[in-house]
């Protein structure tokens, strides 16, 4: 998708484009699935094809050649790819947010360095504010270190966080950076339980000198490119990618069940097979409907966010306690699933060769990002009870 105007306007023609795409990548993705589980990084093949896809650009303004994909759109693309292979759904929703975020807030000068020849770069990327950036003439000095850089070891741009020492007049309080991935050390530490595929190293910077031109205040919610969905602000523009990935992989788990219980049979002496079983056939049958559940609650306070943003506003802190709570609530709802699947999966599970229980850890590794701890609900219900100090993140 080279040409700038790839990506149509018209939402219903622009989820077409999105999910071919999703479909023209499904053989690559489910080639290269045990290559990234042993180097623990996405094989190239991947990479490129979520690249060539255009898959990569879901959040990237039009204006760039982005889809600039409404949230419930991001929502099935990022969902399905999950649901056929977990470490590639993982780097793409974290690749695209990266992208996303820079393309749509940092100055012309800026965009027409890191675009060579009008083409987007790939992105990885890290929110918290785990720097510390020192206002000089022209810039900053950066110094830090970032945990879960996913997809770093792929990326020729790095976004990150940062808190503004000694910040005064003038200067914001928490910065997103841009920085060339050859000016970023790696650190080969990613020898992980789950997640493994996605290669999310922590990175570093010593004295890092950063234009301002690199920088932009990440409490903005107006763009300097694109629209209503970069007025989601913190934490609504990347809640749904939480919710998406733990839809895929619960998915991914009920259909790996599915297909085994249809061939495997349990006990001593036994050929009744797994779906001849009732207990079998309830799990299915309510992780199914959880799953659906879920899904469902997703969309209504999506939609309730991006009638918010379409109106000229960020959605307002309570419903932004409920986009980030809904995405707690729905990895809970997964793990919970992947770990039925697996259960009633059988000894087969436990072999590396087995989806069932990538899905288990996979699952449980995305639990324990910040975006979706328990804290959320935390926060949901302190806007329900009406506390004045009530925040949609901490």
């Amino acid at each position: 998708m080279s040409d700038v105007n790839s990506f149509p306007t018209d939402p219903v023609a622009k989820r077409r484009v999105l999910m071919d795409a999703v479909e023209s990548v499904r053989d690559t993705l489910e080639a290269g699935a045990m290559a990234a589980e042993a180097d623990a990084t996405l094989p190239p093949t991947s990479v490129d094809a979520l690249y060539d896809s255009g898959l990569l650009r879901l959040k990237m303004p039009h204006v760039l050649g982005g889809a600039e994909a409404d949230p419930v759109t991001q929502l099935d693309v990022l969902e399905a790819v999950s649901r056929i292979e977990p470490a590639a759904g993982w780097c793409l929703m974290i690749g695209a947010a990266s992208l996303g975020g820079l393309s749509a807030f940092l100055p012309d000068e800026a965009i027409e360095e890191i675009f060579p020849g009008g083409q987007p770069p790939k992105v990885a990327g890290a929110a918290a504010p785990s720097g510390a950036a020192t206002p000089v003439e022209g810039g900053y000095r950066l110094t830090g270190r970032w945990q879960f850089g996913s997809g770093i070891q792929h990326a020729q741009w790095v976004s990150a966080g940062a808190r503004v020492a000694g910040a005064s007049d003038g200067y914001p309080r928490q910065l997103r950076v841009a920085m060339p991935r050859h000016k970023v050390k790696v650190h080969d530490n990613w020898q992980v339980m789950g997640l493994r595929g996605t290669g999310s190293c922590d990175f570093s910077v010593d004295d890092l000198f950063v234009p301002h031109r690199f920088a932009w205040d990440s409490t903005l919610t107006e763009p300097i490119r694109g629209g209503a969905l970069y007025r989601l602000g913190r934490p609504g523009f990347v809640t749904n990618e939480h919710s998406a990935f733990a839809l895929g992989v619960g998915r991914r788990a009920l259909d790996a069940l599915t297909e085994v219980a249809g061939a495997k049979t349990r006990g001593y002496n036994s050929t009744n097979l797994l779906a001849n079983r009732p207990v079998v056939q309830r799990a299915l049958g309510e992780c199914d409907l959880r799953l659906r559940a879920a899904r469902a609650l997703n969309v209504e306070i999506l939609e309730a966010a991006w009638d918010a943003v379409c109106a000229g506003h960020p959605p307002p802190p309570p419903l932004q306690a409920q986009m980030r709570s809904v995405a707690t609530y729905t990895t809970d709802v997964s793990a919970d699933v992947a770990s039925q699947a697996f259960r009633y999966g059988g000894g087969s599970a436990l072999f590396t060769t087995s989806i069932l229980q990538q899905c288990l850890r996979d699952i449980n590794a995305a639990a324990q990002h910040q975006m979706v701890s328990d804290t959320a609900y935390e926060n949901h219900g302190q806007f329900m009870l009406g506390l004045p100090d009530a925040r949609a993140m901490e």
